[in-house]
């Protein structure tokens, strides 16, 4: 069994969701430190893209936030069929 980190619910939460922003890490996983979790995980090789985002904040306004998406990896000799 695994240990319990965040990396690690992090990567189940991209089986399920694809991408997630700051918001939704604290929401559902408890993360306060999303961009160190993603940095860690770039560092071990995973492809996490970044893009910017608007959405509304609690007083009618908008700002901008990062939204992570992951990219999983090609397995090799894989090729689509057509």
């Amino acid at each position: 069994m695994s240990k319990d980190t965040h990396q690690s619910r992090l990567l189940d939460y991209f089986d399920k969701h694809q991408s997630i922003t700051s918001l939704e890490a604290i929401r559902d996983l408890g993360n306060t430190r999303l961009a160190a979790t993603i940095c860690d995980l770039r560092k071990k090789g995973h492809d996490i893209a970044s893009t910017s985002v608007e959405v509304m904040n609690r007083f009618g306004g908008t700002t901008t936030v990062a939204k992570y998406t992951f990219h999983k990896p090609v397995k090799k000799g894989w090729l689509p069929k057509w």
